[in-house]
Order: structure tokens, then sequence, then C-alpha cells
């Protein structure tokens, strides 16, 4: 196979994939990437280990050079580091003559702004979920006011949610015009796989950020309302804030005595999760009830969970709220239910655990709207026809 910076010199399409986080964990990235490689274009991609997340690793395929940076602890060292990280991004971006840059969480944003201004490169600005207009640290109201820098002179913007780009075209007093919206599906080819059907046993999966609102303690007490048979299964990691949330949860459990019916199976890769999801029987995505953030009132489209459980073959338990429902459950893909209340998991789950020829049925229509619709090539296509655009231009 030819090396990535052997291959730079015959490849005329070469873009730097920027993100000062674990890219591993954003699949949109990883399919993005794909696409891109198989269109003829050579991807250099650099990140950041974070904490908690080393086995979450991003795949590595021919045309893909990929350069991830352990972490650093925070105080003068990360600074240093954040500083090395803009100096490489800056050579890469030299070196390799990427004349794209996708930069894709608020800590890229001051590294894109000094690559369009400085070196005058093409900018996609992705960004995954919105920062709060909380202040935070000086570092934080550097990358915030890069970020509305980088609004103006980004070529391209991309949103996982219509609403969220709308608010943030608002916000930074631009047009809609440069804003795109790419849903968080899965690739066509994740939905190929066959569904490993149980006969003894009935899972529930959860994968994604360990938390209160994506899975509170009453999935635990739901348990205790269904067959023996029905069982949990948990796939994530718990942030920064939710550390020792997995513990309390276990405690919980220990002490209703469902604790058997539990398991906890850490961070894995994409592959392996959806291998996961695929010996699962219905998957699991809650959104908070009442809140007040951007990112938790506009996740329809954001959210890969729902996605990639359909990809699975598997359907939905899914909040009871307006979009969701419109979304899922009107389209015969899901159940919804109150996720701060037991009984109404329970009851939803109950109907899947009674009907499995239903189940199955929602389940494949899923999977027929995956391969058809809601997969990354299609949601991607606008953007490669752009960064094609400003290539051949």
């Amino acid at each position: 196979m030819v090396s990535a910076a052997g291959r730079a010199g015959r490849v005329t399409k070469r873009i730097l994939y920027v993100q000062y986080a674990n890219p591993g964990s954003y699949p949109p990235l990883e399919h993005s990437v794909q696409i891109l490689t198989d269109s003829g274009w050579l991807v250099y991609l650099l990140g950041v280990i974070v904490p908690g997340q080393e086995s979450i690793v991003f795949p590595i395929n021919a045309g893909i050079h990929s350069i991830v940076l352990p972490a650093c602890k925070p105080g003068w060292r990360q600074k240093l580091h954040y500083l090395r990280f803009l100096l490489y991004t800056c050579w890469l971006a030299i070196r390799y003559d990427c004349r794209w840059i996708y930069a894709s969480d608020l800590f890229s944003t001051p590294v894109a702004l000094v690559l369009k201004i400085l070196l005058h490169r093409r900018v996609v600005y992705h960004e995954h979920d919105s920062p709060g207009k909380e202040t935070g640290s000086v570092f934080i109201r550097i990358c915030m006011r890069c970020r509305a820098w980088l609004a103006r002179r980004a070529d391209l913007i991309v949103f996982p949610n219509e609403e969220r780009g709308r608010q943030f075209a608002v916000d930074a007093g631009i047009s809609n015009e440069k804003i795109l919206t790419v849903w968080n599906c899965p690739a066509k080819s994740e939905a190929e796989g066959s569904h490993d059907d149980k006969k003894d046993e009935f899972w529930l999966i959860f994968h994604g950020s360990i938390v209160p609102d994506r899975l509170p303690l009453a999935m635990v007490q739901a348990l205790t309302l269904l067959p023996d048979q029905v069982k949990l299964r948990v796939i994530g990691y718990e942030t920064v804030g939710s550390v020792g949330y997995v513990a309390k949860m276990l405690s919980l459990a220990r002490e209703l005595g469902v604790y058997h019916r539990i398991q906890f199976l850490g961070s894995l890769p994409r592959s392996d999760v959806l291998s996961w999801c695929r010996q699962s029987d219905v998957g699991l995505s809650f959104m908070p009830m009442k809140n007040n953030d951007l990112n938790m009132l506009n996740m329809t489209g954001a959210s890969n969970k729902p996605f990639d459980n359909l990809a699975a073959g598997i359907p939905l338990i899914v909040s009871d709220l307006k979009d969701w429902n419109e979304m899922f459950v009107d389209a015969g893909y899901a159940l919804s239910c109150n996720p701060d209340i037991f009984s109404s998991i329970a009851e939803a789950a109950l109907w899947f655990y009674d009907h499995p020829s239903e189940t199955r049925s929602m389940g494949e229509e899923g999977r027929r709207k995956i391969t058809s619709a809601w997969n990354y090539e299609q949601q991607f296509s606008r953007v490669l026809e752009q960064l094609t655009a400003g290539i051949d231009g």
C-alpha cells in the first residue's frame, strides 16, 4: 500500500481534518472521511486522545493519514500542548498543500481561523455540539470569539440539526445560505449486517455518553416491572460531569435485585457497537423531557443513536417529545415514553417483548429507511459537491 505521504504528490484533492478531541468519538467524521477517500481525496487528520476514550480509535484505510496527539492535563503544559497542536496543523497544511480545512469542534476554531487568514485555506466548520453561551475560562472565551469570526469567514458551515444552524446564523449575523444540515446517519454499509434474533433473552441496548439525562435511573427501576428475560445492555463512557454514575446505577440494580440483568461493556469501537446492536432487540434513545439547552432541544438528526439502531434492524424507544414522535414514532420505527417515569419505560418495553413479529417488522422497516434515505452518503452529498467545486474552481 502506498503511504499517505507518498501519494501526496499525485493526488490533487487533499483535505486536513482538525479536531482538538478524539476524532474516533465522532461517527460523522469517520463517514465523511470514508466518502472522501472513496472519491479520490487524500485525507490528513489531526486529533487528540481524550482520557477514558482510549479504546475508541479512528479507523484507518488507504488514503487516510492520521495523527493523534496524547492528551495533556489542564495547566500551563496544556497551553503549550495546544500551541504545538496549532503549529503542527499549520505545518501539515503547508507540507501537504491541503486546500481544504475541516474543523469540527469549538477548540479547533482558533486553528481554522489562523489557517484561513494567514494561509488562505478554504474552511469547513462542522459543529457537532453547540457550545453554551456562558463565558467560562479565558481560553473558552477566546474560542467563542474565534467561532464568531470563523462563522463570517468559513466557506461552508455544517450542522446536524436545522434549528441549531438557524440559531447559529442569527447569533453570528450571517446568511443561512452557506449552512448545510447534515444528519448524523450511518453509512449504507452499516445497514447490511444481519440481525441476530434471540429466543431466550430480550435485550434493550443503550450506547453513548452515560449521563442521567440520557440513561436515567428510571431505566433500572423499569426492569423490576418486566419479565426476567428482558435485560439492559449499556455501551459507553461517563463524562467529566457524570463520574460515578455507573456505580450509582449498579448500586440501585443490586438493591432492586436486577443487577444480573444489566451488562456494562464500557467504551468500544464503532464496529463493535453496531455488532452489539445487531445482537439486541430494542434501542434506547432518551432525551430529557424538560431542558433549556439548545443541543438537547434539537437532537433529531443530531443524535446518531436512533439511526445506528435502525441500521442494525431494531426499533426504538424514544422520549415522548413532539419532534421525536414526528420523526420516529409516526413513521412506525419507534414507541415513545416518559423516561422520567419507570412504569412508562416498562410499558413501551413490554409491548415490544409481547409483540416479537411487530418488533422485527418495525426494525426492518427502519433498516430500509437507512439504506434508502437516512444514510451519510446521501446526507453528505451536497458537502462533497462544494468541496470538489472548491478544488476544481
